[in-house]
């Protein structure tokens, strides 16, 4: 077991905000053996310090490392959002112009997989997907980059 001394040291150098306050918790229930005095000094709930204080003593810094937090698993598999990922590629790579939308999204999954997401939701998945929400202007199919060059603006002295 390390010192509160130590142990302070370690939490002011301590990135994670989480860990650095449980550490700086139980650094000061090594100086006073009061836990409730320590949850009043740091205003956090009594149990949390009685927590922290019995993960440290049964399993030294290791036990205030954070836990894994589960959640909901997702709806769709691996293979799904990898389709997802050829669509929206496909989709943005197609000569037809137009722009691919969060509900164009949103609809592709309700009529493929049978998921119904929030649209909100739908910007997450992209953002896991690697993608951006914000999209570039779409390009017209009968767009020629010949006449976009004669409106294109010249800086001064490059004049012919």
């Amino acid at each position: 077991m390390l010192s509160s001394d130590d142990l302070l040291r370690l939490s002011k150098k301590e990135k994670n905000p989480n860990k650095r306050l449980r550490l700086l918790a139980v650094s000061l229930y090594l100086e006073c053996h009061n836990r409730a005095l320590v949850a009043r000094q740091l205003k956090v709930a009594r149990r949390s310090v009685n927590n922290w204080v019995s993960e440290y003593l049964a399993h030294g810094l290791s036990g205030l490392d954070d836990k894994p937090r589960l959640g909901k698993r997702s709806s769709l598999s691996l293979k799904q959002k990898q389709q997802l990922s050829r669509f929206i590629d496909k989709r943005a790579q197609s000569d037809k112009g137009g722009r691919l939308t969060g509900m164009h999204i949103k609809e592709y999954i309700q009529s493929e997989f049978g998921v119904d997401y929030h649209l909100n939701h739908i910007y997450k998945i992209l953002g896991y997907l690697g993608y951006s929400w914000i999209t570039s202007r779409s390009k017209h199919p009968k767009q020629q980059s010949s006449v976009q060059d004669v409106y294109k603006k010249v800086p001064p002295g490059n004049d012919p």
